[in-house]
């Protein structure tokens, strides 16, 4: 939603993070180039469009550092911490010196090495209105006191008194989630929490938690940020999410291990399919269901959130145990072991005997082979297509697609042993208007090589350039320890070759996104039963007049727009979708998006997109779109690619009235340089 607030134009998107942002607009002399004074700043940050002056006022950004804990006699820990803005230079943190006021919250735990967990000193009692039961919570520290040393430089001691028998020859960490608010100022807050790791007694350390990092993490969730945002480091969250702490409204425990795989497993998770919820109650009563939460990868890719290059992401299948393993299994009975062979489990200890870290054979009971993935087995020989020529596009002709099928090792393979090898065309890669699929089991063999002419001509008013793909696959039996073996689709990645029909030489369609950003999340993106990969093939179907009307029962009419940027808008707005978003596809399958939550921030379109290709105008040969089942209809190209994420009436509105019968009118406010631009409004 676009709304004017005191000269301050502000924009508010889903994300992990919702902040307002600003864009300066008042007259400015002159802008502050990135770089100056030491500082990058890019054009997706609020900080490139300030000036000068706004720079040297506001001082972006908070650095909190933690230069020395100590825990005197009386056991109330003190800690003195520094907080700098970006430039490095000292912040006031009542606000006055330096403007925006600095609030922090204070984290005090040991460690325990052989748990791997954390157990809190500062803690909290919290009883359930529901079901009337207390729980003793980790939280953070409460009655403490700050004596302030010099600008940004204090000395905090906690009110939380530490027992006279804690163990000094443990690790502690005090974690400490600081927040400068300038949200006033720039329509943002900055955060900074880092952790310190010492031992009491003074001695060296030798264990530390460090079973995942929070990069990882910021791969999808750009950036993880809990709890109002403040809340950002991994190592600092689970010094409360630990065994310690449950929710007393419904009995789940908090515990990091076991929370982290139930919410990333969610709508899959046994306990739920049961028809269970899965869910936490939180601040004020608020509740959080996780029960619709569907990962946007294969769960078993245990590698992606626990890598090897933390100093503990091998522990997931070193260190198995029945609180970790039986969150995502939570099906398991481990009193009875029904569930898990019938193997009752009192404790851990005997896990490892027989979920070895990783055995002989693939699919096995170690716990690397229960999590391999079928499509990803080595038993597999990798099947690959390429598209070597396409002759005869000219308008009216019948092409000929000159095609290779091998194995990863070369050798060639058999097309009339393959479950599919059909061909897909269309044009033009302008915007693509037209789209074709045939089966081409009878293509003639040349040597090594396939020739399939297509019955079906090129239009004879076609223009410009056409792509050709395809989609090739094969059913494989491989062992999975099974009497039957397990049925695997393995699928051709999808091969792309442009074809002049007018043009002197083949135009590419233009490039917008990135499949290797969308397999960040997506790890392999495949569509459609696991047989489209390339993002070029799928742009052929999606094209901008394609809905799901032949699928969509009359009763649900009208149709609904199945155009890729608009649909896959659609679907990354998930839940802050303001009307429904429903496609009908495959065998009437109904595909609704609304329950969808991406992970990160939508306001970061380079997450997908190309740098430079998400401004306006769009290019002159886009096509507009039908949109029946939105505000109005058509739209045209910028309203269509932007409407999707900005979805309310009165957004609707604005680019409505903004639209003439010729074209849109978007650039004059929203093109690259003006006071609005796309990249701008999009700052954070």
């Amino acid at each position: 939603m676009i709304s004017i607030a005191r000269g301050l134009l502000l924009l508010s998107t889903a994300g992990a993070v919702s902040l307002p942002l600003v864009v300066p607009t008042r007259h400015a002399p002159e802008r502050r180039t990135p770089g100056e004074a030491g500082v990058q700043y890019s054009k997706s940050q609020v900080e490139y469009y300030l000036t000068q002056e706004e720079m040297a006022y506001a001082r972006p950004g908070l650095e909190v550092e933690i230069v020395d804990v100590d825990i005197p006699a009386d056991g109330h820990p003190v800690v003195e911490v520094t907080y700098v803005d970006e430039m490095g230079q000292p912040l006031d943190r009542s606000g006055v010196l330096t403007p925006g006021t600095i609030s922090m919250s204070w984290v005090i735990a040991w460690y325990d090495g052989d748990l791997r967990q954390y157990t809190a000193y500062t803690t909290r009692d919290q009883t359930s209105p529901i079901t009337g039961v207390t729980e003793n919570q980790a939280s953070s520290d409460s009655g403490g006191t700050w004596e302030d040393l010099e600008t940004g430089r204090s000395r905090y001691t906690f009110g939380t008194q530490l027992p006279g028998d804690f163990d000094d020859s443990k690790t502690h960490t005090v974690y400490v989630y600081a927040t400068r608010n300038t949200a006033d100022i720039l329509g943002k807050n900055y955060y900074s929490d880092p952790t310190y790791d010492f031992r009491p007694d003074g001695g060296e350390i030798e264990e530390q938690w460090g079973s995942l990092s929070t990069d990882t993490c910021n791969t999808c969730h750009d950036p993880i940020a809990m709890h109002g945002g403040r809340r950002r480091a991994v190592n600092g969250c689970v010094m409360c999410h630990n065994p310690q702490s449950v929710d007393p409204d419904t009995g789940n425990t908090v515990d990091m291990k076991v929370m982290i795989h139930k919410i990333h497993f969610g709508a899959d998770l046994p306990s739920v399919q049961a028809g269970i919820p899965y869910q936490i109650i939180g601040f004020r009563q608020s509740v959080h269901d996780y029960s619709e939460v569907v990962l946007p990868q294969d769960v078993r890719n245990c590698w992606n959130c626990h890598p090897e290059d933390v100093p503990q992401g091998h522990v997931w299948y070193s260190e198995p145990a029945r609180a970790s393993c039986g969150s995502c299994h939570d099906d398991i009975d481990w009193e009875t072991g029904e569930g898990h062979n019938g193997v009752a489990q009192e404790t851990d200890n005997q896990c490892s005997l027989c979920h070895i870290p990783q055995g002989e054979f693939e699919f096995d009971a170690s716990v690397i082979g229960a999590h391999t993935i079928p499509t990803k087995s080595t038993q597999l020989a990798g099947l690959n297509m390429e598209i070597l020529e396409v002759t005869d596009t000219g308008p009216g002709s019948n092409p000929t697609v000159i095609f290779q099928v091998t194995n990863d090792d070369d050798s060639v393979v058999d097309i009339t042993g393959l479950d599919r090898m059909r061909i897909r065309w269309g044009g033009p890669t302008t915007d693509y208007t037209a789209d074709f699929d045939e089966d081409a089991f009878d293509a003639v063999v040349s040597g090594d090589m396939y020739m399939k002419t297509l019955s079906e001509p090129i239009p004879d008013d076609a223009t410009g350039t056409w792509a050709f793909s395809a989609d090739v696959y094969r059913f494989v039996t491989i062992d999975d320890g099974s009497d039957e073996g397990l049925e695997v689709r393995e699928a051709a990645f999808n091969p792309i070759y442009y074809a002049p029909v007018t043009d002197a030489e083949a135009e590419p369609r233009r490039e917008v996104v990135d499949l290797d950003k969308c397999n960040v999340c997506h790890d392999v993106l495949a569509l459609h039963g696991g047989q489209r990969f390339a993002i070029e093939e799928c742009l052929i179907c999606h094209r901008p007049d394609m809905t799901d009307e032949d699928d969509r029962p009359e009763e649900e009419a009208p149709p609904e727009s199945v155009h890729f940027k608009y649909m896959i808008h659609k679907i990354h707005t998930g839940h802050e979708l303001v009307l429904d978003y429903t496609v009908y596809g495959f065998r009437g399958s109904e595909n609704n998006y609304n329950h969808v939550g991406y992970p990160g921030d939508r306001r970061n379109c380079e997450a997908c997109h190309l740098p430079g290709t998400y401004s306006v105008p769009v290019t002159d040969d886009a096509l507009e779109t039908p949109t029946l089942r939105d505000w109005y209809t058509p739209m045209l190209p910028a309203a269509a690619a932007c409407l999707p994420c900005h979805g309310t009436v009165d957004a609707a509105a604005h680019a409505y009235v903004n639209t003439a019968p010729f074209g849109e009118s978007c650039a004059s406010c929203h093109g690259d340089d003006r006071e609005f631009s796309v990249e701008k409004v999009h700052a954070r």
